[in-house]
């Protein structure tokens, strides 16, 4: 059964495009730390840089977009308003922003302030976000992939925020814990649990949508993403966590593979954001794989290679998997919001613009080219390092940058419409 949309119950736009419209300029900074940051140990996932960006991509530009993605979701797809998002919203990107900025000082200075500031501001947002998010998903009624994933996601949440918190903990010097171990899960559940999981749920409603595929069967509905979580429960016992590595490869791998199915089938193919899904699934397809051979090879693979494999992997997951939907959503769900916001707000019988018209096609796919291009530069660093941190860097924060621009534009755009309506209700008598 098809999933019955409530835009009545839509939030305001100040509290979605406070979440949204930021994110990719706080892109624009992760390829710039990549250009122009220090470079040694690339790409070792555990060089300082790498961990710097990290952070940067996945607090710094997906939380807020995911995020808002959830307190627009929470009433439109299920029902139930999240009450406090108005007073969270204007906190979320600064707050992500900081955050991501604190851990990377920390990562590339060795100071331990920064942790502690990390996790002293990560407690408070994303506690009031868990907070407010849990508030409303107990009363979602389950009918589909994307409701049940808007039912737990903010559990997925709350266990990556805590081992993000533990560890930062640790090395401000709070406590001691082991280290190796906790990333692994916190690796994992930021991963699966958190960001394939809100994606995967998410595309299960937008990608119909916008994109004309067929609608995912029941056994997805079922499964979705509940699957995902499976593992990464399964992983909290030690003895299991190369059972729950191989399991969790091979249930993205199945997820991958329909969702290539079913993107190639698109009816709206010639939209230029539909290379970006399907490069998401191959993405994930990819990442899975990789995951495996390096399972299943570690102690026969080359050295360079050994160390190229975790770059690979994360760059697939967080770009591939995550950044290049982002922006495929970025590109549909903002014009859209405006589209919808002006049909409420203007008057019956005044013209109220299209979609293609808020933000022209052209401007999405020089922007899927850019990013896709910065993806490919991404996956080639390992080879050379140091000359092309550059050109990746700049390709991903020009990428972004441009996404940022349209959405101003857009903006712009929405404001220009609700300029006359606003001038008259001024000059009208009271």
């Amino acid at each position: 059964m098809a999933t019955i949309l409530n835009y009545e119950l839509a939030p305001s736009p100040a509290t979605i495009f406070g979440c949204l419209l930021p994110a990719p300029w706080l892109g624009v900074a992760a390829g710039l730390l990549l250009a122009f940051g220090p470079a040694a140990g690339l790409p070792d996932r555990y060089a300082p840089l790498t961990l710097a960006l990290t952070h940067w991509l996945v607090l710094g530009m997906l939380a807020p977009v995911m995020l808002g993605a959830m307190f627009q979701l929470m009433p439109v797809v299920a029902g139930q308003t999240v009450v406090f998002a108005r007073y969270i919203s204007p906190f979320v990107a600064l707050g992500s922003a900081a955050i991501a900025a604190c851990l990377s000082a920390g990562f590339l200075s060795g100071e331990r302030a920064g942790f502690v500031w990390a996790a002293r501001l990560a407690a408070v947002l994303y506690g009031a976000v868990v907070l407010a998010l849990a508030g409303a998903a107990w009363r979602v009624s389950v009918t589909d992939a994307t409701t049940r994933t808007l039912r737990w996601i903010a559990l997925a949440l709350a266990v990556v925020i805590g081992l993000g918190i533990a560890m930062a903990g640790s090395f401000a010097g709070w406590w001691q814990i082991q280290v190796l171990r906790w990333l692994d899960l916190h690796v994992a559940w930021g991963l699966l649990g958190w960001i394939a999981a809100l994606v995967l749920g998410v595309a299960s409603t937008v990608v119909p949508m916008f994109w004309q595929t067929g609608r995912p069967g029941a056994r997805w509905q079922r499964s979705a993403p509940g699957l995902l979580w499976l593992p990464l429960l399964l992983a909290a016992w030690a003895p299991l966590w190369q059972f729950a590595l191989w399991s969790a490869c091979a249930i993205v791998a199945g997820f991958a593979v329909l969702a290539l199915h079913a993107v190639w089938q698109a009816k709206r193919r010639f939209d230029p954001a539909w290379i970006l899904w399907l490069a998401c699934a191959l993405s994930w397809l990819a990442a899975a794989l990789l995951t495996a051979l390096q399972t299943l090879f570690a102690a026969h693979l080359p050295q360079q290679i050994a160390l190229c494999l975790p770059w690979w992997i994360g760059v697939l997951a967080l770009v591939g998997g995550a950044v290049l939907p982002v922006n495929a959503m970025l590109g549909k769900i903002i014009p859209f919001l405006v589209f919808l916001h002006l049909r409420r707000q203007i008057p019956a019988g005044r013209r109220v613009p299209t979609m293609q018209a808020v933000l022209p096609p052209q401007r999405l796919q020089w922007q899927a080219r850019m990013v896709l291009l910065a993806l490919a530069l991404l996956l080639a660093l390992p080879l050379a390092p140091s000359p092309l941190a550059v050109p990746a860097g700049l390709a991903f924060a020009l990428s972004q940058g441009w996404m940022g621009g349209a959405l101003l534009l857009t903006l712009l755009r929405y404001r220009k419409e609700l300029l006359p309506m606003l001038l008259a209700q001024r000059l009208s008598p009271k």
